[in-house]
């Protein structure tokens, strides 16, 4: 049912934009055939607007994915750079809350470990929204930052990565069911920022889903229940992404073509010294613009990936 009243939505949006096109093109009929020419502003910034609706509906075509219209979990987790990285996690970290912000979109922390001295060691967020995935997925990867370490006594030049992990958002019992009898769940007490409180009681929750060897945790909230039902939604979709790639592999495979792992793979570099760039390898787009990208305007590498990738 949800797919379907999906599927009314789009036809109903192509349908408006059909209907605004045939009413414009009786106006510009009717006032050619009245030789009236001061109704051509209206009509051009009209067109305008039209061609603007149309072309980001064709661009939606991309999202043929089978999860690409679900919301989107996003995990960020520093990687080799000391407290560098897991300052540069907590950029991204940012990027993504303004990112969403910029969509309209729905963003909450489900779980974040903090570094010891700054920063972030790692964090899942859910991005809720139609087609986050789709977009989301653009992300995934190993992200470098190249700039002057304001963690370094002599201020050098530092080099740190982290990894983004992109997974949809999956419905219970439906694209995938957990048996039970196959988690194992330990209970502990929290640790991190939060207050005294946070650590009086073992609120803190990790599943072990013992068929994989998958291991979620959450101690986010002071209810060891509602970190519990946070931590299946993540391992839900930890799930339904690794069906996705054993699916890719197989097709991989099928093609006679060998596939690396997409964690191994550096995605994007940002660059902040000795000048401004945040270039993307996949598609080798660049840009100097690195303050607005990392304020989260990601629509430009976002979608030349993407289509980069239907090709």
């Amino acid at each position: 049912m949800q797919r379907l009243a999906r599927l009314k939505d789009d036809v109903e949006s192509w349908r408006e934009l059909e209907r605004r096109a045939t009413a414009l093109e009786e106006l510009v009929d009717l006032a050619i055939a009245e030789g009236d020419p001061s109704l051509e502003d209206a009509f051009s910034n009209e067109l305008t607007e039209l061609e603007g609706q149309l072309e980001d509906r064709e661009f939606r075509a991309v999202f043929s994915g089978e999860f690409d219209e679900r919301s989107a979990i996003l995990a960020i987790h520093a990687g080799a750079g000391g407290t560098d990285s897991q300052d540069w996690a907590q950029m991204l970290l940012r990027m993504y809350l303004r990112w969403a912000e910029r969509r309209g979109y729905r963003a909450r922390i489900l779980d974040l470990s903090p570094g010891e001295e700054a920063g972030i060691k790692s964090v899942t967020l859910e991005i809720g929204g139609k087609y986050a995935y789709g977009y989301a997925k653009a992300e995934k990867g190993v992200h470098r930052l190249i700039r002057l370490s304001a963690y370094d006594a002599l201020h050098q030049r530092h080099t740190s990565f982290a990894l983004v992990e992109a997974l949809p958002v999956a419905e219970e019992n439906v694209d995938v069911v957990i048996n039970p009898e196959e988690l194992r769940v330990d209970v502990y007490r929290a640790s991190g920022a939060g207050g005294q409180s946070v650590q009086k009681t073992s609120s803190a929750v990790r599943i072990v889903h013992i068929p994989t060897g998958i291991i979620v945790t959450c101690q986010n909230e002071r209810s060891q229940l509602q970190n519990k039902e946070i931590a299946l939604k993540i391992l839900r979709a930890r799930l339904v992404q690794q069906d996705l790639e054993r699916k890719a592999e197989e097709q991989a495979r099928l093609k006679g073509k060998h596939v690396s792992a997409e964690g191994g793979h550096q995605i994007r570099s940002y660059t902040l010294h000795p000048y401004r760039q945040v270039k993307d390898h996949r598609t080798d787009y660049e840009t100097s613009d690195t303050a607005a990208i990392l304020d989260g305007d990601l629509d430009e590498l976002q979608k030349r990936y993407l289509l980069s990738a239907v090709k």
